[in-house]
């Protein structure tokens, strides 16, 4: 899922890139430019009553090189992690949400605060989504080290605090908009976060629509005769307090982290599992 995802936002940026290049060897410099027009999230109201569905499309357009490379870095890593302690499903509906809480919040911004009086301007990019997943990621899993180039490790806590404080600076800037953008989605994957410590996962509904639009047709499984309802998996509760035990580790430091004695352990009780 998360491949998938990175794969919408390249194909995006090459098509918009492509039409480009087409307009100008053509001479209708404006294909590129009209294609972006259908694709990004516009502030004005009265444009996007007529164009709705760019809630959703501006979060997968991109048309700088650094902007999309940056994005999908950070949606790569912390994706990778976010996979470690939810499923690829809640990956794509955070992602999903956190772009759309970033473009409500930007339209409002655009709408009602006095600054943005009589100033039309437009959204586009992935990193609200991003931001709602780093911002979960560094809530689930806040202990976990990440090595960043002149910093060294770093733990995960700390570079979304930092992440947070330099999109409150730049909201005076001269991307506000897209920092405002940033502010939703961090919020949506905060409460996101938040209500998984208390068991509510309001992605839910989200991945139940995914599951009707994919047509995922589940097959009937034979019940557990109830001789075997205690040890479904094939390992022993030694084995299986052993693995719980391993599996907090690498959620919390990484695979890396795991002694060689670790790493034995779970290979082999990972091959007992039916």
């Amino acid at each position: 899922m998360l491949m998938q995802i990175i794969g919408i936002n390249i194909a995006v940026f090459l098509l918009l890139r492509l039409a480009a290049i087409v307009g100008m060897f053509t001479g209708l410099d404006s294909i590129a430019s009209t294609l972006m027009g259908w694709l990004e999230l516009p502030s004005y109201t009265a444009r996007f009553i007529v164009r709705p569905w760019t809630l959703v499309t501006y979060m997968f357009t991109q048309w700088d090189v650094m902007h999309i490379l940056f994005n999908l870095l950070w949606l790569y890593w912390f994706g990778t992690l976010f996979t470690m302690a939810a499923t690829p499903r809640q990956l794509l509906a955070l992602y999903i949400l956190g772009g759309l809480g970033g473009g409500l919040l930007f339209m409002l911004g655009y709408n009602l605060l006095p600054h943005f009086r009589f100033v039309n301007g437009v959204l586009i990019g992935s990193s609200a989504s991003v931001m709602a997943i780093v911002t979960a990621t560094a809530i689930m899993m806040p202990d976990f080290r990440m090595n960043l180039l002149l910093f060294g490790s770093v733990r995960l806590k700390w570079i979304a605090i930092a992440t947070i404080v330099l999109v409150l600076i730049g909201v005076t800037g001269a991307n506000a908009g897209g920092e405002m953008a940033h502010i939703g989605g961090m919020a949506v994957g905060a409460a996101w976060a938040l209500g998984m410590r208390r068991g509510r996962d309001f992605t839910r509904p989200v991945c139940r629509l995914f599951d009707r639009i994919a047509n995922i047709r589940v097959k009937p499984t034979r019940p557990v005769p109830p001789h075997r309802r205690d040890n479904r998996s094939g390992l022993s509760d030694t084995d299986r307090a052993t693995l719980d035990a391993i599996l907090e580790k690498v959620k919390k430091s990484g695979y890396t982290a795991l002694t060689p004695e670790e790493k034995r352990l779970l290979f082999d009780i990972s091959r007992n599992i039916r």
